[in-house]
């Protein structure tokens, strides 16, 4: 088969592109992965009537209509709402820090009064980054809300962070904003509109993605060992034949660069699983631990499928999370929101820049968190997919 369409990975950006391209503009789509399976970091597989998730817990949540349409025409779904409780001061409390958390740890007369503080200085229902919170008790010198917010940041932010990124917090860029305190009585975790759960897993969903014949995908491959790029003559050869079409690439985007710059710095996770034989072992799905061990948390698979699996058999796996510096033998999970490494990225990305015009029978594009070296939430990766299809979709209109 002639190909119109290579694409690098198989995660969301890569499999929501294809399945685009391939339905809707009638392209013949290659898919190259250099894992064993398709769907990223989502790939999942059932044991005992619910979905282990190999890479970590994900939850899907949004608030944005058409990335849920999308993703519905290849799963049906079951409501899930996530919970997650934090370990402090030898008690568990909700997470993010809420007026519930308040009163598990605080006095409840001391609890009212800050209660009452937080509502007359930022309102009901809102969502406050801890930063916020310090810069305002300080400006109002309030001493209330600064030892709340001292106590918030140093008891569920700073270890935790330290943990998570082997930094200081001041060291990273934009992370302060994704631990927020909620001033209301809202113990979910998220609060977007649509949050649910695939009820066969996502690597079902991937599979009626990635369906059409017009889709051919190689797994167990690196794409280097069968694509050629040469960047002086501007030019691509796929099994040694040129290629003249669309090359979306998701993968790291130092590698596909060969380092010119240097290797951009991820942080990776290592995943220990465990079964028990009790119906359940955690009271949420999720656990974090601050200040203690040296994992993160602990997340219980089998709270996901509770409204589908009523917990009645005698078995459950849990995960423990454990934070490290990424190398050649684990996965690269988290750019690093760092000053000095975002420079890095912006010299790769002017080189992403120069593509188009150096390959005049390629159009290249680059997607994804590893590509663009930014953290994004599962819903923000199909957006960023599906705003670029309609791009590769007017550029196909005007040629």
């Amino acid at each position: 088969m002639d190909f119109d369409v290579i694409v690098v990975g198989s995660g969301f950006a890569g499999s929501v592109l294809a399945e685009r391209l391939a339905n809707v503009l009638n392209k013949k789509v290659l898919i190259i992965e250099k894992r064993n399976h398709i769907s990223g970091n989502m790939y999942d597989y059932e044991k005992y009537g619910f979905y282990i998730h190999k890479y970590g817990p994900h939850i899907f949540h949004t608030n944005n209509k058409e990335v849920f349409d999308y993703l519905s025409q290849f799963t049906e779904w079951i409501p899930y709402y996530h919970k997650v409780l934090a370990n402090i001061d030898g008690k568990k409390v909700p997470l993010p820090f809420n007026l519930n958390t308040l009163y598990r740890l605080f006095p409840i007369e001391y609890a009212k009064k800050l209660e009452k503080k937080l509502i007359d200085n930022f309102g009901y229902g809102v969502k406050i980054p801890i930063l916020k919170l310090k810069e305002k008790s300080k400006e109002i010198e309030d001493k209330d809300l600064e030892y709340l917010a001292n106590y918030i940041y140093e008891k569920v932010f700073l270890n935790y962070t330290r943990k998570q990124w082997d930094l200081e917090p001041e060291e990273l860029m934009g992370v302060t904003d994704r631990v927020p305190i909620l001033i209301s009585r809202d113990d979910r975790y998220f609060q977007d509109k649509y949050q649910v759960m695939p009820k066969e897993g996502y690597t079902k969903m991937f599979e009626r993605m990635l369906s059409s014949k017009n889709i051919k995908i190689m797994l167990n491959t690196d794409y280097k060992e069968i694509v050629k790029i040469d960047f002086d003559e501007g030019k691509v050869y796929l099994f040694n034949n040129e290629f003249k079409g669309i090359f979306i690439y998701t993968g790291e985007i130092d590698y596909f660069f060969n380092y010119k710059y240097g290797k951009l710095p991820y942080r990776s996770l290592r995943f220990k699983f465990i079964e028990l034989d009790k119906k359940f072992y955690l009271d949420t799905a999720t656990e974090n631990f601050p200040n203690e061990y040296e994992f993160t948390r602990i997340t219980e698979f089998k709270h996901f499928y509770k409204s589908v699996n009523d917990g009645n058999i005698n078995k459950t796996i849990i995960v423990e999370e454990y934070p490290e510096k990424y190398n050649e033998e684990n996965e690269p999970y988290y750019p690093i929101p760092k000053k000095e490494y975002l420079e890095i990225y912006e010299k790769y990305k002017k080189e992403v820049s120069n593509l188009n015009n150096k390959f005049r029978n390629i159009k290249f594009y680059f997607v994804g968190r590893l590509a663009e070296y930014r953290y994004y939430n599962m819903d923000k990766v199909v957006e960023r997919a599906l705003e670029v299809f309609e791009e590769i979709k007017e550029g196909e209109k005007n040629e």
